[in-house]
Protein backbone atom coordinates (compact mmCIF):
# COMPACT_ATOMS: atom_id res chain seq x y z
CA UNK A 1 0.00 0.00 0.00
CA UNK A 2 1.28 3.35 -0.80
CA UNK A 3 0.92 6.34 1.15
CA UNK A 4 1.50 9.79 0.94
CA UNK A 5 3.00 12.76 3.44
CA UNK A 6 1.79 16.16 1.91
CA UNK A 7 4.07 18.34 4.05
CA UNK A 8 2.93 22.00 4.25
CA UNK A 9 4.01 25.54 5.82
CA UNK A 10 1.17 24.79 8.38
CA UNK A 11 1.91 21.15 9.59
CA UNK A 12 2.12 17.47 7.44
CA UNK A 13 -0.96 15.62 6.41
CA UNK A 14 -0.83 11.70 5.85
CA UNK A 15 -2.49 10.47 3.26
CA UNK A 16 -3.54 6.89 2.36
CA UNK A 17 -4.47 6.04 -1.27
CA UNK A 18 -7.57 4.61 -2.82
CA UNK A 19 -5.65 2.98 -5.40
CA UNK A 20 -8.17 -0.16 -5.88
CA UNK A 21 -10.75 2.52 -6.57
CA UNK A 22 -8.96 5.28 -8.69
CA UNK A 23 -5.31 3.34 -9.90
CA UNK A 24 -4.94 5.45 -12.84
CA UNK A 25 -5.59 9.07 -10.33
CA UNK A 26 -3.49 7.38 -7.61
CA UNK A 27 -0.77 6.39 -10.32
CA UNK A 28 -0.89 9.99 -12.13
CA UNK A 29 -0.26 11.92 -8.49
CA UNK A 30 2.08 9.91 -7.20
CA UNK A 31 4.29 10.17 -10.42
CA UNK A 32 4.12 14.00 -10.04
CA UNK A 33 4.83 14.14 -6.81
CA UNK A 34 7.97 12.02 -7.52
CA UNK A 35 9.02 14.09 -10.17
CA UNK A 36 8.79 17.47 -7.55
CA UNK A 37 5.80 19.29 -9.30
CA UNK A 38 3.85 19.88 -6.74
CA UNK A 39 6.98 21.38 -4.15
CA UNK A 40 6.66 25.31 -3.83
CA UNK A 41 3.11 25.18 -5.16
CA UNK A 42 0.24 27.38 -2.88
CA UNK A 43 -3.15 26.32 -2.45
CA UNK A 44 -4.64 29.06 -4.18
CA UNK A 45 -8.09 28.42 -3.57
CA UNK A 46 -9.46 27.57 0.10
CA UNK A 47 -13.20 27.79 0.54
CA UNK A 48 -14.28 27.35 4.38
CA UNK A 49 -16.10 24.39 5.37
CA UNK A 50 -15.90 23.45 1.80
CA UNK A 51 -12.35 22.53 0.23
CA UNK A 52 -8.66 23.63 0.10
CA UNK A 53 -6.88 23.23 -3.44
CA UNK A 54 -3.63 23.00 -4.60
CA UNK A 55 -1.68 21.75 -7.55
CA UNK A 56 -1.76 24.23 -9.90
CA UNK A 57 1.72 25.37 -11.60
CA UNK A 58 1.12 29.29 -12.02
CA UNK A 59 0.41 29.23 -7.95
CA UNK A 60 4.19 29.35 -7.93
CA UNK A 61 3.52 33.04 -8.00
CA UNK A 62 -0.09 33.95 -6.95
CA UNK A 63 0.16 37.44 -8.75
CA UNK A 64 -0.15 35.01 -11.76
CA UNK A 65 -3.29 36.24 -13.30
CA UNK A 66 -3.49 32.28 -14.43
CA UNK A 67 -3.49 31.05 -11.10
CA UNK A 68 -5.94 28.40 -10.63
CA UNK A 69 -6.13 27.65 -14.88
CA UNK A 70 -2.86 25.41 -14.44
CA UNK A 71 -2.11 22.25 -14.95
CA UNK A 72 0.53 19.32 -16.24
CA UNK A 73 0.48 19.96 -19.55
CA UNK A 74 -2.24 16.94 -20.78
CA UNK A 75 -5.40 15.55 -18.97
CA UNK A 76 -6.57 12.69 -17.17
CA UNK A 77 -9.89 10.47 -17.35
CA UNK A 78 -12.16 10.53 -14.12
CA UNK A 79 -12.49 7.45 -12.07
CA UNK A 80 -15.79 7.69 -10.86
CA UNK A 81 -17.12 4.19 -10.51
CA UNK A 82 -15.23 2.25 -7.35
CA UNK A 83 -16.20 2.16 -4.02
CA UNK A 84 -14.59 5.29 -1.97
CA UNK A 85 -16.25 7.84 -4.18
CA UNK A 86 -17.84 9.72 -1.43
CA UNK A 87 -16.45 12.92 -0.78
CA UNK A 88 -16.27 13.36 3.29
CA UNK A 89 -13.10 15.24 5.85
CA UNK A 90 -9.87 14.76 4.63
CA UNK A 91 -10.74 13.23 1.39
CA UNK A 92 -8.63 13.86 -1.61
CA UNK A 93 -10.38 14.51 -4.98
CA UNK A 94 -9.64 15.54 -8.25
CA UNK A 95 -10.56 19.19 -9.35
CA UNK A 96 -11.04 19.52 -13.10
CA UNK A 97 -12.87 22.07 -15.52
CA UNK A 98 -15.57 19.11 -16.44
CA UNK A 99 -15.48 15.63 -16.99
CA UNK A 100 -11.92 13.99 -17.95
CA UNK A 101 -9.94 17.26 -17.69
CA UNK A 102 -8.11 16.67 -14.66
CA UNK A 103 -4.15 16.43 -14.30
CA UNK A 104 -2.76 18.26 -11.47
CA UNK A 105 -5.04 19.99 -9.30
CA UNK A 106 -6.49 18.37 -6.36
CA UNK A 107 -8.68 19.31 -3.35
CA UNK A 108 -9.24 18.46 0.42
CA UNK A 109 -12.89 18.29 1.60
CA UNK A 110 -13.47 19.83 5.05
CA UNK A 111 -16.52 17.99 5.44
CA UNK A 112 -19.06 15.45 4.12
CA UNK A 113 -21.88 18.32 4.70
CA UNK A 114 -20.73 20.77 1.59
CA UNK A 115 -19.26 18.23 -0.38
CA UNK A 116 -21.71 15.42 -1.01
CA UNK A 117 -22.84 16.37 -4.08
CA UNK A 118 -19.19 16.10 -5.81
CA UNK A 119 -19.94 12.52 -5.22
CA UNK A 120 -19.12 10.66 -8.55
CA UNK A 121 -18.77 14.28 -10.10
CA UNK A 122 -14.95 14.06 -9.17
CA UNK A 123 -12.85 11.52 -8.80
CA UNK A 124 -11.98 10.69 -4.91
CA UNK A 125 -8.72 9.30 -5.14
CA UNK A 126 -7.39 8.97 -1.08
CA UNK A 127 -8.14 10.43 2.34
CA UNK A 128 -6.07 12.16 5.16
CA UNK A 129 -5.80 9.73 7.60
CA UNK A 130 -3.66 12.20 10.29
CA UNK A 131 -3.28 15.66 10.68
CA UNK A 132 -7.19 16.39 9.28
CA UNK A 133 -5.95 19.86 11.90
CA UNK A 134 -3.77 21.14 9.23
CA UNK A 135 -6.57 21.29 6.55
CA UNK A 136 -8.43 23.29 8.60
CA UNK A 137 -5.36 25.78 9.15
CA UNK A 138 -4.34 26.55 5.46
CA UNK A 139 -5.10 29.81 4.11
CA UNK A 140 -5.03 30.55 0.38
CA UNK A 141 -1.36 31.34 -0.18
CA UNK A 142 0.31 28.18 1.91
CA UNK A 143 3.01 26.25 0.46
CA UNK A 144 3.15 22.66 -0.18
CA UNK A 145 6.65 22.19 0.49
CA UNK A 146 6.75 18.96 -0.85
CA UNK A 147 4.70 15.93 -1.49
CA UNK A 148 6.39 12.17 -0.01
CA UNK A 149 5.19 9.12 -1.56
CA UNK A 150 5.72 6.08 0.65
CA UNK A 151 5.90 2.36 -1.04
CA UNK A 152 5.21 -0.10 1.74
CA UNK A 153 4.68 -3.56 0.01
Amino acid sequence: MRTAEIHTSKGVMNVKFYEEDAPNTVANFVKLAKEGFYDGLAFHRVIPNFVIQGGCPYSRDMKDPRVGTGGPGYKINCELTGNNQYHDRGVLSMAHAGRNTGGSQFFICHNRQNTKHLDRQHTCFGKVYEGLDVIDSIRVGDIIEKIVIIEDN
